[in-house]
């Protein structure tokens, strides 16, 4: 069966939504970056998967719904999104919209995400 990044997508952003932090973790490849408002410029898996962590402690009741996934290229894909959150400690509502591209290697691992939000939040 050939690879499909948009169902690794759908996969890794369902992870996502279900705080499963070890399949999160598994998705990505060791030497993976990852660009984002949210999270920051970050390399490697160890360091991408601290700052998600800190990131959901901080909107642990974050829901994301996809608007479209579409493939880009035969190892990559791209994904439109809205996500509603609240921060644990202030109560302040989060709502991001944006994109993002995701680059998977031939082992079908995140090798790179690069999140455009449409507005600064």
């Amino acid at each position: 069966m050939a690879f499909d990044p948009v169902e690794e997508i759908k996969r890794f952003h369902g992870a996502i939504n279900a705080l499963d932090f070890d399949t999160i973790e598994n998705c990505f490849a060791q030497d993976a970056t990852y660009v984002s408002n949210g999270v920051g410029s970050l390399s490697g898996r160890a360091d991408i998967m601290v700052a998600f962590r800190k990131y959901f402690d901080d909107y642990p009741d974050q829901t994301a719904i996809d608007t479209l996934v579409e493939k880009v290229s035969p190892n990559a894909g791209r994904a439109v999104w809205s996500v509603r959150a609240t921060h644990s400690k202030t109560g302040k509502p989060l709502v991001r919209e944006g994109e993002e591209t995701i680059t998977f290697n031939e082992d079908g691992r995140v090798t790179h995400v690069e999140v455009t939000d449409y507005q600064a939040f």
